[in-house]
């Protein structure tokens, strides 16, 4: 999956389940930003794919399994 599509799937799912981006970053003991930043994957050097620790973290704060992340 790419990167833009990981962090569309992760926004829809965030909105989905009416979390911001701040709530969902302390869900997940990162920054607001670094949630901005994957959601975005604008590609830029600083926006790279989450550790398969941060897309677990992320799958058990949206409800989902980590598979579905990446479908």
């Amino acid at each position: 999956m790419s990167p833009k599509r990981l962090g569309m799937k992760i926004k829809h799912l965030r909105e989905e389940r009416g979390l911001t981006q701040d709530a969902l970053a302390k869900k997940v003991r990162v920054t607001r930003v670094h949630v901005a930043n994957i959601e975005s994957a604008d590609n830029a050097p600083h926006h790279r794919t989450p550790s398969l620790a941060l897309l677990d973290r992320l799958a058990k704060a949206l409800g989902v399994p980590v598979t579905e992340l990446l479908e």
